[in-house]
């Protein structure tokens, strides 16, 4: 490492790098259970079969469906078979199923159109501790998935990769695809009782993984400035491309509002642990809100 690195999690704070309009897209997801400790890839580098994993995500992502690792957090414990979930978070569409196969070969049997598994009513509360892939969601992520498994051991789980590791401690809470940043330096436990209640945490939220990164600042900005913290506030109406930027229609209780965004880019930065070329990233001003009484 050269002469004044430091992880890209604390590069980040340092900067001030903004976290809205953040989150990777993820429509559906396929959660593996998979206790052992992960590769760099966790589901196609030792210690899981790569032939196996190869296969097994080369039909998920064929399907449109994101994959993902799972294990509860704490020591690694021996596996009683392989649990999977499906998840949808598309909205009007948001569930989750569970299944269970002998072992992960298995998997490559499961229906992938939702009509395996058991539905649940219980959130999945992801928190990226992956790392082989990143330090940063090693440190970081392992402390937010500890305190938060305290308080809701069935519903929290360690996961493999999410992205925006500069962003670390990271979460996705399910089905929703809410995703969080920075979520050591807050309450955890605050950040899901919130979306329990059918409320997000603008402060650390990145952003929501069913919709496009425009329409993901654009809800934050039309939180901030008109207040509304519900899960499905600002419903998306329609996106445009502009001159210097994103024009996005969103729903609102007194008329639709049009949240125009100015896109820039960052001077070059290192995003993760692992870079080691300096690269500018994609980032979101408000230019002005309007609507027909604003």
């Amino acid at each position: 490492m050269t002469d004044g690195w430091v992880p890209c999690s604390d590069g980040a704070r340092v900067r001030g790098d903004s976290l809205v309009g953040t989150g990777s897209h993820g429509e559906r997801w396929f959660l593996v259970e998979n206790q052992a400790g992960w590769g760099r890839h966790a589901l196609l580098d030792p210690p899981f079969d790569h032939a196996l994993g190869r296969a097994l995500v080369h039909r998920i992502e064929g399907a449109g469906i994101r994959p993902l690792a799972i294990r509860r957090p704490g020591r690694r414990t021996a596996q009683d078979g392989t649990r999977w979930a499906l998840v949808d978070s598309r909205p009007g569409r948001e569930s989750v199923r569970w299944g269970r196969v002998d072992g992960p070969r298995g998997l490559l049997d499961v229906p992938l159109d939702g009509s395996a598994g058991v539905a649940s009513d219980r959130p999945v509360f992801a928190v990226c501790a992956h790392g082989r892939h990143d330090q940063c969601c090693a440190v970081r992520g392992r402390v937010v998935a500890a305190r938060l498994a305290e308080a809701y051991p069935e519903e929290t789980w360690e996961c493999s990769h999410l992205g925006g590791d500069r962003f670390a401690g990271t979460m996705v809470l399910l089905p929703h695809g809410l995703y969080y940043g920075w979520v050591d330096d807050g309450d955890p436990v605050a950040v899901a009782d919130a979306y329990l209640a059918g409320r997000v945490e603008p402060r650390l939220l990145r952003g929501r993984s069913a919709f496009s990164n425009p329409v993901q600042a654009a809800q934050h900005f039309a939180r901030v400035q008109l207040g509304d913290d519900a899960l499905d506030a600002y419903p998306p109406l329609r996106e445009d491309r502009t001159a210097d930027g994103w024009s996005v229609r969103l729903g609102a209780p007194d008329g639709p509002v049009t949240v125009t965004l100015v896109e820039t880019s960052s001077p070059p930065l290192l995003s993760t642990c692992a870079a080691t070329q300096a690269l500018p990233v994609r980032q979101w001003a408000l230019g002005r809100i309007a609507g027909s009484d604003r």
